[in-house]
Protein backbone atom coordinates (compact mmCIF):
# COMPACT_ATOMS: atom_id res chain seq x y z
CA UNK A 1 0.00 0.00 0.00
CA UNK A 2 2.85 2.77 1.12
CA UNK A 3 4.76 1.62 -2.31
CA UNK A 4 1.02 2.39 -4.15
CA UNK A 5 0.81 5.96 -2.62
CA UNK A 6 4.34 6.92 -2.84
CA UNK A 7 4.21 5.51 -6.88
CA UNK A 8 1.07 8.01 -7.52
CA UNK A 9 2.73 11.12 -5.20
CA UNK A 10 5.31 10.44 -7.80
CA UNK A 11 3.07 10.15 -10.80
CA UNK A 12 0.93 13.58 -9.99
CA UNK A 13 4.22 15.44 -9.08
CA UNK A 14 5.91 14.63 -12.33
CA UNK A 15 2.69 15.55 -14.43
CA UNK A 16 2.00 18.73 -12.65
CA UNK A 17 4.22 20.98 -14.30
CA UNK A 18 4.82 24.62 -12.26
CA UNK A 19 6.50 27.15 -14.59
CA UNK A 20 8.45 30.09 -12.86
CA UNK A 21 6.62 33.44 -12.67
CA UNK A 22 8.52 36.79 -13.67
CA UNK A 23 9.40 38.05 -10.28
CA UNK A 24 8.77 42.04 -9.50
CA UNK A 25 11.56 44.54 -10.22
CA UNK A 26 10.95 48.34 -10.86
CA UNK A 27 12.90 48.77 -13.88
CA UNK A 28 13.04 52.09 -16.36
CA UNK A 29 12.60 52.44 -20.26
CA UNK A 30 15.21 54.03 -22.51
CA UNK A 31 12.68 56.83 -22.19
CA UNK A 32 12.65 57.42 -18.51
CA UNK A 33 9.43 55.89 -17.76
CA UNK A 34 9.21 53.58 -14.89
CA UNK A 35 7.94 50.01 -14.89
CA UNK A 36 7.44 46.75 -12.71
CA UNK A 37 8.72 43.88 -14.23
CA UNK A 38 5.71 41.89 -13.15
CA UNK A 39 3.55 43.55 -15.14
CA UNK A 40 5.44 43.17 -18.46
CA UNK A 41 2.05 41.30 -20.90
CA UNK A 42 1.07 41.17 -24.20
CA UNK A 43 -2.44 40.87 -24.00
CA UNK A 44 -2.06 36.96 -22.99
CA UNK A 45 0.04 36.20 -25.78
CA UNK A 46 3.54 35.04 -25.44
CA UNK A 47 6.46 37.17 -25.38
CA UNK A 48 10.16 37.11 -25.66
CA UNK A 49 12.38 39.03 -22.85
CA UNK A 50 16.28 39.11 -24.24
CA UNK A 51 18.77 39.93 -21.71
CA UNK A 52 21.77 41.80 -23.75
CA UNK A 53 24.29 44.43 -23.19
CA UNK A 54 26.20 47.64 -25.39
CA UNK A 55 29.02 45.92 -25.40
CA UNK A 56 27.76 42.38 -25.92
CA UNK A 57 28.93 41.34 -29.87
CA UNK A 58 26.16 37.60 -29.34
CA UNK A 59 24.10 39.95 -27.97
CA UNK A 60 23.88 42.12 -30.65
CA UNK A 61 23.81 39.81 -33.31
CA UNK A 62 21.07 38.01 -31.68
CA UNK A 63 18.69 41.16 -31.13
CA UNK A 64 19.72 41.96 -35.02
CA UNK A 65 18.91 38.79 -36.08
CA UNK A 66 15.32 38.39 -34.67
CA UNK A 67 14.67 41.96 -35.83
CA UNK A 68 15.29 40.99 -39.46
CA UNK A 69 12.23 38.57 -38.84
CA UNK A 70 10.23 40.63 -36.29
CA UNK A 71 7.55 42.17 -38.58
CA UNK A 72 6.59 38.32 -39.47
CA UNK A 73 7.04 36.43 -36.27
CA UNK A 74 4.47 39.36 -35.19
CA UNK A 75 2.19 38.83 -38.23
CA UNK A 76 1.82 35.12 -37.84
CA UNK A 77 2.06 34.81 -33.53
CA UNK A 78 1.25 37.76 -32.35
CA UNK A 79 4.82 37.53 -30.09
CA UNK A 80 6.66 40.63 -28.49
CA UNK A 81 10.23 40.85 -27.48
CA UNK A 82 11.18 43.37 -24.24
CA UNK A 83 15.01 43.67 -24.35
CA UNK A 84 16.50 44.63 -21.12
CA UNK A 85 20.36 46.41 -21.30
CA UNK A 86 22.43 45.30 -18.23
CA UNK A 87 24.79 48.16 -19.17
CA UNK A 88 25.70 49.91 -15.82
CA UNK A 89 24.46 53.41 -14.90
CA UNK A 90 27.82 55.25 -16.74
CA UNK A 91 26.90 53.45 -20.01
CA UNK A 92 22.95 53.64 -20.20
CA UNK A 93 23.21 56.35 -22.38
CA UNK A 94 24.77 54.02 -25.14
CA UNK A 95 21.50 51.99 -25.01
CA UNK A 96 19.38 54.20 -26.94
CA UNK A 97 21.83 54.85 -29.63
CA UNK A 98 23.04 51.23 -30.09
CA UNK A 99 18.66 50.66 -30.77
CA UNK A 100 18.22 53.51 -33.14
CA UNK A 101 21.45 52.53 -34.99
CA UNK A 102 20.37 49.47 -35.61
CA UNK A 103 16.79 50.23 -36.37
CA UNK A 104 15.41 47.69 -33.38
CA UNK A 105 11.28 48.19 -33.70
CA UNK A 106 10.99 46.61 -30.08
CA UNK A 107 8.53 48.39 -28.57
CA UNK A 108 10.01 47.88 -24.68
CA UNK A 109 13.59 48.22 -24.46
CA UNK A 110 14.19 48.31 -20.52
CA UNK A 111 17.15 48.93 -18.39
CA UNK A 112 18.79 46.48 -15.45
CA UNK A 113 21.59 48.81 -14.60
CA UNK A 114 22.31 47.46 -11.57
CA UNK A 115 21.25 43.93 -12.75
CA UNK A 116 18.23 43.54 -10.30
CA UNK A 117 15.94 42.15 -12.41
CA UNK A 118 18.91 39.47 -14.19
CA UNK A 119 20.09 38.47 -10.30
CA UNK A 120 16.36 38.04 -9.81
CA UNK A 121 16.11 35.30 -12.56
CA UNK A 122 19.01 33.76 -11.36
CA UNK A 123 21.14 34.82 -14.77
CA UNK A 124 24.66 34.46 -14.87
CA UNK A 125 25.53 35.68 -18.87
CA UNK A 126 24.27 37.07 -21.48
CA UNK A 127 22.93 37.18 -23.92
CA UNK A 128 19.97 34.97 -22.30
CA UNK A 129 16.64 34.98 -23.59
CA UNK A 130 13.16 33.89 -22.14
CA UNK A 131 9.74 32.96 -23.44
CA UNK A 132 6.55 34.00 -21.56
CA UNK A 133 3.41 32.52 -22.10
CA UNK A 134 0.34 34.26 -22.30
CA UNK A 135 -0.27 33.74 -18.54
CA UNK A 136 3.08 35.22 -17.12
CA UNK A 137 4.63 32.06 -17.11
CA UNK A 138 8.73 31.72 -18.35
CA UNK A 139 8.50 28.51 -20.09
CA UNK A 140 11.55 28.33 -22.43
CA UNK A 141 14.98 29.45 -21.35
CA UNK A 142 18.43 30.00 -23.74
CA UNK A 143 21.99 31.40 -22.87
CA UNK A 144 24.44 32.25 -25.61
CA UNK A 145 23.82 33.24 -29.36
CA UNK A 146 24.37 31.28 -32.10
CA UNK A 147 23.21 32.28 -35.76
CA UNK A 148 19.75 30.35 -36.59
CA UNK A 149 19.35 30.16 -32.61
CA UNK A 150 16.23 32.53 -33.05
CA UNK A 151 14.62 29.72 -34.87
CA UNK A 152 14.10 27.73 -31.57
CA UNK A 153 12.36 30.96 -29.75
CA UNK A 154 10.22 30.96 -32.59
CA UNK A 155 9.36 27.09 -32.97
CA UNK A 156 8.73 27.94 -28.87
CA UNK A 157 6.49 30.73 -29.28
CA UNK A 158 4.41 28.59 -32.27
CA UNK A 159 3.77 25.82 -30.23
CA UNK A 160 2.28 27.82 -27.28
CA UNK A 161 -0.34 30.26 -29.80
CA UNK A 162 -1.15 26.46 -31.54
Amino acid sequence: MKKLVLTLVILLGALSTVSAQIPAVVLKTIDGRTISTDTLSNDGKPFIIDFFATWCKPCNRELSAIADVYEEWQEETGVKVIAISIDQAQNVNKVAPLVSENDWPYETVLLDPNSEFKRALGIQMIPYTLVVDGKGNIVYKHNGYTDGAEEELIETVRELVK
